[in-house]
This record gives C-alpha cells, structure tokens and sequence, in this order.
C-alpha cells in the first residue's frame, strides 16, 4: 500500500490541524537542507513532509483527499465532477448488474482521460526561510522562477513556520487553453536565541539579578517595536511570568502578549561578603523550599 500523506507526517487521520502543525515542524527542522546540507535524502524527505502538510493543513484539500486518496492530488482535480462522475458511474453500474457485464471498476483517472475541455497547470512549490524577526514583522523576499527570473513576494506579518502563501498564475502553463497553476511558498522560521512563539503570543526568556528578584524593580526589556519598562514584582521567583499585553505577534486584527518568563541569576564570581550574605537569608523563608518535595 501506498505511504499516505499522514504516514508521511506520522500523525492518525483523527489527528486536529494543531497535531498535523506541530509534526510538520518537527519533522521539516529535522530534513531541513540547512541541517543537512549534503544530503539529497534529506532533501527529498524535507519536500515530502512539505507537500504533505500543504494539503493537511488545508481544511478543503484534506477533505478532498480524505474522500478521494491520491486522486485528488491530480492537477485539475475538481471534487465536485469526481462525485457526479461517482454517482454517474453507480447508477451506470446498477443499470448493467442483470446483463452479462457485471460489475464496472470505478477509475478516477478516467476524469482526466476523458477531454473534459482544458486543465490548469501544475502547481510550483518552494521553501522561504525567515529570520524570527521577519516573521513577525513581515517582508518582502525575491523567489527564483525556472527560466522566468525572479517573483518579489510581499510576507506578510505574523507568519510562522508551516504557513503558506499562494501567489495565482505562477505555477506551470496549463493544458489546452486551461489557466497557469499557482506559486505555493512555504515558510519556515528560523529559532531566536531569546524568543519562543506560541500561536500569537511570544515568550521572553528575561535574566534577572538577585537584587531585582528579590527587591523587584523596573526593568527595561527589548521588544520589535523598541524598549519597554517592565516593573518586576518584590520576591519574584525563578520561573514567574509577567505578561505584557498587546505587545506579541501581530496578524491582522489579532494581536498577541508578549510573556516575560524571569530567569534569576546567580552572581557568577566568588564572595564571601555574598556568601555570608546567602548563609543569613535562610531566616527569610516561611517554610523549608523542599517541604513538599516528594516522589
């Protein structure tokens, strides 16, 4: 049997458009030509993965293949003449089941074979990849085209990993008069050192120092849009998070928060003023830090 588009991404077909996003892009960091970048295996495998999530990741094009396997990646393919045709070649089939004929295989290739009047051209697909910031901010990136130079494409912000763009008319020439297929571009986004994404929210890694843990204070923090004061709460534990509203991913009318996640420092040189002052602050804790620990 034929390796399916789930197979390819590892996911059940129950899997939610959530699952099938996040096996995508483990699997296209893992093939990615940058990460491997002498390995024509790992390049096949990567436009695979890509194909695959293109048509899972869109709701029409997953419902077509659901209902029609292989069939509907055809170019051309239009789901609503393959169910007439269905339907056409059942009631053709029950209309011959007393005579000698018996039984008519149902092939959907007959569908292209049939000269029903001109077909649209294949679609053309490539890879983008993004600096974080681009992707949040939006771009504009120059696309190579075989023998027809180069396509300006304009990202637009708010673009993550697995997102795709199509630009209409890009792709190859259709057949007998049909229409040229698209140019479908697939984004991906490369890690920030400081930054992690979820959904329209970003995450801020923030290192804070004892003095600022402990006696809270305001601290100025780095955004895209430039430097923001955040107050940090007095005995703010490692861990702690303070949210900064509107200031995440921007898509559209949506806008995200900019979570700050402290990450308190140790000082990294020895003192003994330091360590003595350590010692001393064991009388400050209500109960014992390891009172609930259990296993």
């Amino acid at each position: 049997m034929a390796e399916s588009l789930y197979d390819v991404l590892g996911v059940p077909k129950s899997a939610t458009h959530d699952t099938v996003r996040k096996a995508y892009r483990k699997l296209a960091r893992k093939h990615h030509p940058d990460v491997n970048p002498d390995s024509t295996k790992a390049e096949d495998d990567f436009k695979r993965v890509a194909a695959a999530y293109e048509v899972l990741s869109d709701e029409k094009r997953r419902k077509a293949y659901d209902e029609f396997g292989e069939a509907s990646l055809a170019s051309g393919f239009d789901p609503d003449k393959a169910r007439d045709y269905a339907k056409w070649q059942n009631t053709r089939q029950r209309r011959t089941s007393d005579f000698e004929q018996g039984p008519i295989e149902f092939d959907f290739s007959e569908l292209f074979q049939r000269g029903r009047g001109p077909r649209r051209g294949e679609d053309l697909h490539g890879l983008v990849r993004l600096d974080f910031r681009q992707a949040i901010e939006g771009t504009e990136v120059g696309f190579e085209l075989p023998d027809r130079g180069t396509v300006r494409v304009r990202i637009p912000p708010g673009a993550d990993t697995g997102s795709t763009i199509r630009i209409a008319g890009r792709g190859t020439a259709g057949q007998q008069g049909g229409p040229p297929g698209d140019l479908v571009i697939t984004i991906e986004v490369a890690p920030h050192a400081w930054l992690r994404r979820d959904n329209l929210d970003l995450l801020l890694r923030l290192p804070v120092d004892l003095d600022e843990a402990y006696n809270g204070g305001n601290v100025e923090i780095p955004t895209f849009e430039g430097p923001v004061m955040l107050k940090i709460p007095p005995r703010s534990q490692f861990g702690a998070k303070l949210r900064l509203r509107g200031r995440g991913v921007r898509r559209k009318d949506e806008r995200g928060d900019l979570i700050i996640d402290l990450d308190v420092r140790l000082p990294d040189r020895a003192d003994d003023a330091v360590a003595e002052a350590m010692r001393a602050t064991r009388s400050a804790y209500t109960n014992p830090v390891r009172q609930d620990l259990r296993l």
